[in-house]
């Protein structure tokens, strides 16, 4: 009977660890699953954008020579116009005075310079018959060049004077189109003073006004050709980099670039535009957005151990940040293994099943 007991009971603990062993390995966890990318350097050029406008290459800002009351304004703001095309005139009363006064003088000297001229003749007439002296000859020969000299004179003052009433009126030095007006009828304008601008047909710029740390980018150099889009529709242009000011805007801290517009398009002046350009390539490790994540505050990536399937935390440093990625300037290696899908779930030391991202 003692021997029966002891053979049911050698019988049910067997039947008990039979039934705990599943339960045993049930609870044991899987490796978790997670997606991985294997970090590479590729060529990578960051596109950087700005908005500025239209802008004629030429402008000139005309103005009058003289100063004066302005008593016509033909021309606005937006009008095209052509080479000698009259703009606006000024009271030219006193500059008409004056050329009355100098053809005056001129008329005087010339008759001075034609008596000087007949009293010459006739000294040379009486001094070849013995009748005159060689003085006299002499003095009627320097008259003569005096009277020549007044004439000469008096005519360049008199071209000075048409000039100067030429220059009440204004006109336009190039084909093109007016863009500001800086007077109006009745102002008295001073000379040198601006009244029109006049962008010039012919070439085309689109100018910018960069910040000055978008310009630097961290030490890399632009790629001279950019993209330039129309804000108001239309096909986009490609521009080349023409000039970077050489100073910084005081006020706004920003610098001026201007490139110029391909030949053949014709967009219209102070149209808004977008220039997309991009950094010269530089090797970059590149990585999504899902990869990073934090270490006490500071990005970080959670880096799988080749040989153990075991993931560890990594404080990296970020190059700079994009749309759906960040690009790494420290950190890691190329050919070192980070998860890029799951990292909200693991912890450190964990050992994971590795799955490559987008298998």
């Amino acid at each position: 009977m003692h021997r029966l007991n002891s053979l049911l009971l050698v019988t049910c603990c067997c039947t008990a660890l039979a039934a705990c062993a599943p339960a045993d390995e049930a609870t044991q966890k899987a490796p978790r699953l997670v997606e991985t990318v294997t970090v590479a350097t590729e060529p990578w050029s960051e596109p950087v954008s700005s908005t500025g406008e239209i802008q004629a290459r030429v402008q000139s800002e005309l103005s009058f020579r003289v100063s004066g009351r302005i008593t016509e304004r033909l021309a606005d703001v937006g009008d095209r116009v052509e080479a000698g095309q009259v703009l606006a005139r000024i009271d030219a009363e006193e500059q008409q005075a004056d050329v009355q006064v100098a053809q005056a003088t001129l008329q005087s000297a010339e008759a001075q310079q034609t008596q000087a001229q007949q009293a010459l003749d006739r000294q040379n007439s009486l001094f070849t018959t013995g009748v005159s002296t060689q003085a006299a000859l002499d003095e009627a020969r320097e008259t003569l060049l005096r009277a020549n000299a007044t004439v000469a004179s008096a005519q360049a003052q008199l071209d000075t004077a048409r000039d100067t009433l030429a220059q009440t009126e204004l006109k336009a030095d190039a084909d093109g189109i007016i863009t500001a007006r800086n007077a109006e009828v009745g102002q008295v304008a001073q000379a040198a003073q601006v009244v029109f601008t006049l962008a010039q047909d012919g070439p085309r710029d689109a100018v910018f006004n960069i910040d000055e740390s978008l310009l630097l980018g961290m030490g890399r150099e632009f790629e001279p050709k950019v993209e330039i889009v129309p804000l108001s529709g239309g096909r986009p242009m490609a521009g080349t980099l023409r000039e970077v000011s050489p100073t910084i805007d005081r006020s706004t801290g920003t610098i001026r670039i201007k490139f110029a517009v391909e030949e053949g398009a014709t967009p219209g002046l102070g149209s808004p535009v977008i220039a997309i350009a991009r950094y010269k390539p530089e090797p970059t490790i590149r990585l999504p957005w899902s990869a990073i994540t934090s270490d006490g505050g500071q990005p970080a990536l959670w880096v799988v151990d080749p040989q153990s399937a075991k993931v560890s935390l990594r404080p990296i440093e970020v190059q700079t940040y994009g749309s759906g990625y960040f690009a790494v300037r420290s950190g890691v290696t190329p050919g070192e293994v980070v998860v890029t899908n799951g990292t909200k779930f693991i912890s450190e030391g964990e050992v994971v099943a590795l799955k490559e991202a987008g298998q």
